[in-house]
């Protein structure tokens, strides 16, 4: 399964997953407006592959096979300040 994969000029970390390249026709209108016009990344042989970086394989390869597009957001950003409180209500804990 030959897949295309896009980066979105306006949104970081992004990345819309089609069947064909340049085949923009199952991705829905509002989210083609919200992601930009589509920059070619890469083109990846899912039947090839046994795991992606980011995305659960399987879930794209379904995604691809159900409605035609699969899109890759980026992880949530961490929350450093959320850590670093349970760090030291830790220590008081321990104390």
């Amino acid at each position: 399964m030959l897949c295309a994969v896009y980066k979105s000029p306006k949104k970081a970390e992004t990345y819309l997953f089609v069947e064909r390249r340049d085949d923009f026709s199952r991705v829905p209108a509002p989210l083609m407006a919200t992601f930009g016009t589509p920059q070619l990344a890469m083109m990846i042989n899912l039947a090839t592959k046994t795991r992606l970086a980011l995305s659960d394989i399987d879930k794209v390869r379904e995604a691809l096979r159900t409605q035609g597009f699969y899109l890759q957001l980026p992880p949530p950003p961490e929350n450093l300040l959320k850590e670093h409180l349970a760090r030291q209500a830790a220590r008081r804990d321990a104390e």
